[in-house]
C-alpha cells in the first residue's frame, strides 16, 4: 500500500515508521527544510514542497496513493490537503489530524475526510475509559459513515452480565465489533455470554449512543424475545 503523510513533524514520522514497519510504501510531504530530515525517517521517500499545492500533489503522484494522511499541526493545512487528495486524486481512504477540537465539525465528508483523529479528544476519551464502567466512551469518529467508535466497560452487577451476544437487542445502526476480555480480544460470537468486566467496542450511529448506554443502566433487560413454539394444538377441541 503506498501511503502519503502531508506534515513530517513529530505526529508524521511516527506514523511513517509503523507503516514502513508494516511494509507499507510512505511518502512524507512538508514545506519546511527543518522538517525534512531524511535521516530520521530513512526508509522514507521525502518531498520538499508545500503539500497545498497542486504541482507538489502532482510530483507526488497522488492518485496511485491508496490512504493519504493529512498529519500536519495547523488545520487549514489539513483540511486543503484532505479535500484535494479525494476531489482531485480520488483517493480512496483520506485520515486528517484534527489540532483544535473546536474545528472538528470542519472535518466531514464535505472536505474529503474519511477518519477525523482529534488528538485531544482521544487523550481525554482515553483517560475516560480507564476510569469509566457502564459509560459509553466515545473513541473515534467516521466523517464519511457518520459513525463513531464507542467503548463501554460491563459493569459487574449489570444486567447483560451472563446474557448470549445473541440474546441482546442490539439498537439498530448498531455493531459490536469486538470484545476484550482481560489479554484476549474476542471476535463476538451470538452463543459467547457476556462477563463482568468485559470492553465492548462497538461501531455505532451518534442518533443510536444513548439508546446503547441504556442496555447497561441499573434495571436495564434488553434481551431478544425468546421465540415461542409452534401450537400443538394439544388443547381440547
Amino acid at each position: 500500500m503506498r501511503v502519503a503523510i502531508a506534515g513530517a513533524g513529530a505526529v508524521g514520522r511516527s506514523i511513517a515508521a509503523e507503516l514502513l514497519e508494516d511494509g507499507h510504501a510512505v511518502l512524507l510531504i512538508d514545506k519546511s527544510p527543518e522538517a525534512v530530515s531524511v535521516a530520521r525517517v530513512p526508509e522514507a521517500e521525502w518531498l520538499l514542497a508545500d503539500a497545498c499545492e497542486i504541482s507538489t500533489l502532482d510530483e507526488a503522484a497522488l492518485e496511485r496513493c491508496q490512504v493519504v494522511i493529512a498529519a500536519s499541526g495547523d488545520d487549514k493545512v489539513n483540511l486543503v490537503v484532505s479535500l484535494l487528495a479525494k476531489t482531485e486524486y480520488g483517493v480512496p481512504r483520506v485520515v486528517a489530524r484534527v489540532n483544535n477540537p473546536k474545528n472538528e465539525w470542519l472535518f466531514t465528508d464535505s472536505w474529503g475526510v474519511d477518519v477525523a483523529v482529534s488528538t485531544p479528544r482521544l487523550m481525554s476519551a482515553l483517560v475516560e475509559e480507564a476510569v469509566s464502567v457502564g459509560d459509553l466512551v466515545r473513541l473515534l469518529r467516521f466523517s464519511q459513515g457518520e459513525a463513531n467508535l464507542v467503548e463501554v466497560t460491563l459493569p459487574e452487577k449489570a444486567p447483560l452480565v451472563g446474557t448470549r451476544v445473541g440474546e441482546v437487542a442490539w439498537p439498530q445502526d448498531t455493531a459490536l465489533v469486538t470484545i476484550i476480555r482481560g489479554t484476549r480480544v474476542l471476535i463476538p460470537d451470538p452463543d459467547d455470554a457476556l462477563a463482568a468486566g468485559d470492553e465492548l467496542l462497538f461501531v455505532a450511529s451518534p442518533d443510536r449512543e444513548t439508546e446503547l448506554e441504556g442496555l447497561f443502566g441499573p434495571g436495564a433487560t434488553r434481551t431478544r424475545p425468546t421465540p415461542k413454539g409452534p401450537d400443538t394444538g394439544s388443547g381440547p377441541s
